[in-house]
């Protein structure tokens, strides 16, 4: 039966300004995405490194353009595209804005500070964030010990709270994040690979470095209804309807290869306004 979600779970999500889906994409299909992930050469040559305030680095590839790749056969499946299209505000097609491949390595990869989607998407100007969602499918576990995601239960509701330069990031304003640290619940978010993760771009979130022998590898795809036009962004990925594949895409249609038709982002443009890093 195709999966969709209930009514408990979309009041979950906006409840507490996410929602976690266990096992939303099969072993199988995860081992293939792991596996064409690790071997992608094309990936390899358009990551980049950011740096936390200590040093340490966490790679990331960012691409605009879903294609006919394993990469896109995921972002574009129904499973994800109809369940972002019953979370979002208002009723207009779905569109994809960016995807990233993160790539937290064991014992090197890096913190990031706490931050709002939105606090980087506010920049690009977008108008309305309750069109907008970060979706993460988790290649690797995630856990405590290797720098998993950490949010703050419902701090979604607060809106969007100033964000200022930290380094190579952009972090929101340590007194709000106080302030609802002691207001609202801190979760650590641990995902088994498969595990998929739908958060609302003003949801207070964080991790810590990975210091632990496992490397944390997960795929984020941030999507944006077509009628929430932003005025500061030269990318038109986000406002052109997806073109959903059915579920079973990504085992049994034998994919491309991720080109550059992909659109990728380089460092030496102004990554920390586009992307959020977490």
């Amino acid at each position: 039966m195709p999966f969709q979600l209930d009514s408990a779970q979309i009041n979950t999500y906006h409840t507490q300004g996410y929602l976690i889906v266990s096992s939303l994409f099969s072993d199988a299909e995860i081992e293939k995405l792991y596996n064409t992930a690790i071997d992608d050469t094309v990936m390899r040559q358009h990551a980049y490194d950011l740096n936390d305030q200590t040093g340490k680095k966490t790679k990331l590839t960012l691409w605009y353009t879903p294609g006919n790749d394993i990469y896109g056969m995921l972002t574009r499946s129904r499973r994800i595209v109809e369940t972002v299209d019953s979370l979002l505000d208002k009723n207009a097609p779905v569109c994809h804005f960016h995807s990233k491949l993160m790539q937290k390595q064991s014992k090197t990869g890096g913190a990031w500070e706490w931050h709002q989607d939105y606090g980087y998407w506010y920049k690009n100007e977008f108008l309305f964030p309750d069109q907008m969602i970060s979706v993460m499918v988790a290649i690797t576990e995630a856990t405590i010990e290797n720098g998993c995601l950490q949010v703050i239960k419902g701090s979604h509701k607060m809106g969007r709270i100033e964000h200022g330069f930290s380094g190579e990031q952009v972090g929101a304003a340590q007194h709000y994040v106080d302030l609802a640290l002691e207001t609202m619940e801190l979760v650590y978010v641990e995902l088994k690979p498969g595990d998929t993760l739908f958060f609302h771009p003003n949801l207070l979130h964080r991790s810590e470095a990975n210091l632990s022998y496992k490397a944390r590898w997960s795929l984020i795809s941030c999507y944006n209804r077509q009628s929430n036009k932003p005025y500061n962004e030269s990318s038109v990925s986000c406002i052109s309807p997806l073109e959903m594949v059915p579920d079973d895409a990504i085992m049994y249609i034998v994919p491309e290869k991720i080109t550059d038709n992909a659109s990728f982002l380089v460092k030496d443009e102004d990554v920390t306004l586009k992307s959020n890093q977490p």
